[in-house]
């Protein structure tokens, strides 16, 4: 305990023995204000007469720091007061003002609040969220935390001069002068006044003090007198004489004494005088420590000395139902009655019968017990609590509960901490009834209730305030919110709930004493083993990429120990990065690297996570750090973890070797649509490597294998794909030197340039889909108008009567909108044959831009030689088709043949009749010959001009004069027309020269080939050989739109079509010219074959026939 007096000094004292421990000095006048925060540090902050503040450490009496004002009168403090949670100091002066100081800094916040009149006491509210503040003539009510004022009232008739909140914050009592020396009540919410004033003292009320359990009110007069109050009934209990004036009072913190200080210099103790309707005497203490043997003993003894004592009786009938002896206990309260009716006479009665099962008698009991209580509140609650309690030990469960809810609610002046304390107390009964019978969710949530009761806490007192409960029914209130918290644990536990379990156990560690602690240490060791069995499974929920699940636990396990090591951390970081729950799992990661900064793991995570999240630059840096961390590593094992991974350096190189690649054929000028600005080189590759795409490969390219990966190149070769514009040569076009250094689209003006504006438009508006550099083409190559270099390589022709041509081949009236939907159109066409088709009405000046310019379309870069003539630059372009994707589509023509190869059509407009497409079959599985097929065939191939072609043949045996009916081993008689006059021959007459039919190889039969196994042909001149199976453009052609191979089920189809032996097929005729040399004989149509019946597959030979 802690003094102030007017002789300038504070003293600090031991209430239990009343030794002074400490006399403080450092005051230059009379000390009048004191103020204790016990909250994180025990502070002392004293006031004086000067006005000035000093602040002691409460536990060694030391002075901490001193709040000086100018030296006068005028400033004198006349109130101090610490907020709730200790933050803040109030002091209210003479001077009609009251500060507020910060405890950490002790630096006045904001400007001072007015009050108008003299400030006579200051006060936070329990919650801390409302300040009252007395002044001479009104009450005032600010809003702690924004200075608002809330409310202001009179008070009373003249001066006001103290006050106190009631525990619960509902209530304002507040202290009168001489003129009105009562204590009034107001309602906090409405500050209208309650009741009427509470009379008795006859002079200044200087202090008001409320016990801890809100029930009792003290109050300090000049008329030499401490007063007790009942809260419930503002009747007064008892009065306390000062020799002199009483100045302050408090009550201790037990509740049990009250402690005043009078102008006599003197603190006064006062024992609170406990009204108890059980007032047993030597066997109480006994009784209260469950010594029921020894209260039964000394109670027998008071009966044999004395045995018409009815009290004595009535109070072994209370021990004999604790003992559910409930037949003596029934015996003993019917004989107390006989002697003596009583109000505890009735209770045991009443309790004895419910302990019996008779409730109905005991209902009377309990009624006819009322009209003992004097007509007192106090009492009376309390009956109707014990009524209430006795009900539910008989199962009236929800009677019991109806009766307390509207005890608590219906009745203003009840004790409505009991009421909630026997509601807990019954909540947790229900809640171990429902645990016994496996019911845990309800258990729960009976145990939640329990632990939610405001009235409930680890320090309790409400074992001393209650102690009539503990001798009637033998309740532990002591350990009441250790049971309600464990046995709530243990339910959330068993119900599979684990994660509230450890909530739950996190807040009842965090809010007990040392002394709660200490005492469940052994249950909290089980509780703790049990929950520890979550790492296991979450090793296993994320082994099963289960995240979900794994998170769940992982968290479990921390929330249980907050010095969970870094290997759980990092778990749940990798179960996050699992759910793509970036930010979650990078403050996971960053956890690991603050338990474990030497570890890689931390880094290895934050760089997934950030890279996750597309912050690409802080992941290249994490990543950096990782490998750092792995080459300084101590154990060997960690250092070789280090061989698998590149440094970003590394992986910078490899995508620069990529870039060059993929731009060894591209144009050196670009136009950037979404600047408008033309860029060279230099300028394509600085926008490659500060793009988000470049950064994000970068920080995915972090092992050796990612070197080698195709992604590298795909990405590239996306970033730098470019669109052409292909357009008519006009006399006046926009030239480099006009748009060099300048954005186009701020151009006007210039000749040809609203063309280019508006493609550039249609592109950028076209957003993802189209590349973002676009090549403009003739004008970015030229020089001048004049120069008119050949430009077909870098051009697409995209001419189609489908938009309608004039009749010189060209567009008419193209939008550019139709023109990008067209490009799209042929990108989604499969095979090069129907491509062919589509270029085969295309008309162009120069005959062989007939073939360049189909250069783009498939992908193909070949040299452009004018003057080749349209044969040979034909037949190049089919050659490099059929060489590169094993297309022999293109070999499905009618027409003239081409000098080039007897194979390849003189002129393009043999693609225009259409393909002739097989009809589709049942699957019957022909294992034999796809497997014969498979050991066989291998793809087609141009060399020197000479096409290797692998094909199923069948042998000519007879043909009529004109060739227009052939016969041929184990095929129907075939009509067929030539332009050529062959040799005759029959079986009859064998001739030298040999002919063939022929149904060549189609590489979807098989699947795709395995161009890997094929020998290299050092000779074939005109063929592209640097494309690797991967690099062919033409190879993919089919998978240029959804990324996979186009009708596999499809190809599969086809060949199990072509081996079934009924099915018809296309086929085209061959001469041999020499030895194991053939020339294809062009026909007027498609020859179409069929097989006799399934015997003729002998007559099949399969293999590869070299064609001129």
């Amino acid at each position: 305990m802690v003094t102030a007096s007017d002789d300038k000094t504070l003293r600090l004292w031991d209430l239990n023995t009343g030794v002074l421990l400490k006399k403080m000095e450092g005051h230059r006048r009379e000390v009048f204000s004191l103020a204790v925060s016990s909250r994180d540090r025990q502070l002392i902050a004293s006031g004086d007469y000067n006005g000035e503040v000093i602040i002691w450490d409460g536990e060694t009496g030391e002075s901490l720091t001193r709040l000086v004002r100018s030296h006068s009168s005028s400033n004198w403090i006349r109130s101090l007061d610490f907020s709730p949670d200790g933050k803040v100091l109030a002091g209210g002066s003479r001077n009609t003002t009251t500060k507020l100081w910060n405890t950490q800094t002790w630096q006045q916040q904001g400007d001072p609040i007015g009050c108008g009149d003299w400030v006579r006491c200051v006060r936070y509210s329990p919650s801390g969220e409302l300040l009252a503040i007395v002044t001479d003539n009104n009450i005032r009510i600010y809003n702690s935390g924004t200075r608002e004022h809330v409310a202001s009232f009179k008070g009373h008739t003249s001066y006001n001069l103290s006050l106190a909140w009631t525990p619960d914050g509902t209530r304002l009592l507040t202290g009168g002068d001489s003129d009105d020396p009562t204590i009034r009540e107001w309602n906090a919410r409405t500050w209208q006044q309650v009741g009427d004033p509470w009379t008795g003292h006859s002079k200044y009320i200087n202090a008001i003090a409320i016990n801890p359990a809100g029930t009792l009110v003290a109050s300090a007069s000049d008329d030499n007198h401490i007063r007790l109050w009942r809260l419930s009934d503002r009747r007064t209990v008892a009065i306390f004489q000062h020799s002199s004036k009483a100045i302050c009072v408090t009550f201790s913190l037990d509740g049990k004494h009250i402690l005043s200080g009078g102008g006599d210099g003197m603190i006064s103790e006062w024992a609170v005088p406990h009204p108890k309707i059980l007032a047993i005497t030597t066997a109480r203490n006994a009784c209260v420590n469950g010594d029921l043997s020894t209260a039964e003993e000394l109670l027998t003894q008071d009966i044999n000395i004395n045995p018409i004592n009815h009290t004595s009786y009535c109070h072994r009938s209370f021990i004999m139902a604790r003992k559910h002896h409930w037949d003596c206990a029934l015996q003993d309260a019917v004989k107390s009655i006989s002697i003596e009716p009583s109000l505890t006479g009735f209770i045991s009665k009443g309790i004895a019968f419910c302990g019996k099962g008779h409730i109905s008698d005991a209902r009377a009991a309990f009624d006819v017990a009322s009209t003992y209580t004097n007509q007192d509140l106090q009492t009376t609650h309390f009956l109707l609590l014990i009524k209430a309690i006795a009900l539910f030990s008989a199962d009236q469960h929800d009677e019991a509960v109806l009766l307390l809810k509207e005890l608590t609610t219906s009745c203003p002046n009840a004790d409505t901490r009991a009421c909630h304390i026997v509601q807990t107390y019954l909540r947790v009964q229900l809640g171990i009834k429902a645990s016994d019978d496996a019911r845990h969710d309800e258990a729960a949530e009976h145990f939640t209730a329990a632990v939610n009761c405001s009235a409930l806490s680890s320090a309790s007192d409400i074992h001393d305030i209650y102690e009539d409960l503990v001798v009637l029914f033998g309740w532990d209130l002591k350990s009441l919110w250790f049971t309600a918290h464990t046995k709530l644990c243990d339910s959330l536990l068993l119900a599979g709930r684990l994660q509230d379990a450890v909530k739950s156990y996190r807040y009842m560690m965090d809010t007990s004493d040392d002394i709660t602690k200490a005492s469940c240490l052994n249950w909290s060791k089980v509780f703790t083993e049990e929950c520890s069995a979550s790492l296991t499974n979450g090793n296993a929920a994320l082994a099963a990429s289960n995240y979900d699940r794994a998170i769940h636990l992982y968290s479990v396990v921390i929330d249980l120990d907050c010095t969970s090591s870094d290997v759980v951390f990092a778990n749940r970081s990798k179960a996050k990065l699992g759910k793509m729950l970036w930010e979650d799992a990078l403050l996971d990661a960053q956890k690991v690297i603050e338990l474990n900064s030497s570890s890689h793991v931390g880094y290895q995570l934050t760089h997934a996570a950030l890279r996750g999240g597309q912050r690409y630059d802080e992941a290249i840096e994490a990543f950096t750090i990782m490998l750092s961390k792995l080459d300084d590593s101590h154990e060997a094992h960690i250092r070789d973890l280090r061989q698998q991974y590149v440094h970003p350096s590394q992986a910078e190189n490899t995508i620069q070797r990529a870039v060059w690649i993929e731009l060894e054929y591209a144009p050196l000028r670009l136009l950037n649509t979404s600047t408008g600005l033309v860029c060279d080189r230099a300028a394509q590759i600085s926008s490659f490597k500060t793009s988000a795409k470049y950064k994000e490969l970068l920080s995915f390219t972090t092992m050796h294998s990612d070197l080698r990966a195709q992604h590298i190149k795909d990405v590239v070769a996306t970033y730098f794909r470019c669109v052409l514009l292909s357009h008519r040569w006009e006399e006046t076009e926009a030239l480099l030197h006009d748009i060099q250094d300048k954005v186009v689209y701020e151009l006007n003006g210039l000749r040809g340039i609203a063309k280019l504006q508006s493609f550039c438009e249609v592109a950028r508006e076209a957003g993802g889909v189209i590349p973002r550099f676009k090549n403009r083409s003739t004008p970015c190559s030229c020089g001048t108008a004049t120069q008119r270099l050949p430009s077909s390589t870098y051009l697409m022709f995209l001419l189609h009567p489908v938009f309608g041509m004039s009749e010189d081949g060209l567009f008419k009236n193209l939008s550019l909108r139709k023109w990008l939907s067209f490009i799209k159109r042929i990108g989604r066409m499969s095979g090069a044959r129907q491509k062919l088709q589509w270029a085969s009405k295309r008309i162009t000046t120069v005959q062989e831009d007939v073939a360049y310019s189909l250069f783009g379309i498939f992908g193909i870069t070949l040299p452009v030689i004018y003057g080749e003539k349209k044969q040979n630059a034909l037949g190049r372009l089919l050659q490099e088709i059929v060489a590169r994707s094993g297309d022999i589509t293109v070999l499905d023509w009618i027409g003239q043949p081409s000098e080039f190869n007897s194979c390849l059509p003189a002129h393009i407009t043999s693609y225009t009749i259409p393909s002739r497409t097989p009809p589709s079959l049942s699957e019957d599985d022909i294992h034999t010959q796809v497997s014969l097929l498979r050991q066989t065939l291998r793809a087609p191939r141009f060399a020197n001009c000479r096409l290797h072609l692998p094909c199923i043949s069948f042998r000519v045996t007879e043909e009529s004069p004109m060739m227009d009916r052939i016969k041929a081993d184990g095929l129907h008689d075939l009509l067929v027309t030539t332009e050529e006059t062959l040799v005759q021959f029959s079986r009859a007459k064998p001739i030298l020269q040999t002919f063939l039919l022929v149904r060549p190889w189609d590489r979807d039969f098989l699947g795709v080939p395995d161009f890997s196994e094929q020998p290299v042909f050092t000779n074939d001149t005109e063929s592209t050989g640097n494309w690797t199976e991967s690099e062919s453009l033409m190879y993919d052609s089919d998978k240029l739109h959804d990324g996979s191979p186009a009708k596999e089920q499809h190809g599969s189809r086809a060949f199990r079509l072509m081996v079934h032996l009924g099915q018809p097929f296309d086929a085209f005729l061959l001469a041999q010219q020499r030895v194991g040399e053939y020339k294809r004989i062009a026909s007027d149509h498609i020859i179409v074959a069929q097989l006799k019946d399934i015997s003729s597959v002998d007559d099949m030979d399969v293999g590869t026939v070299e064609i001129l």
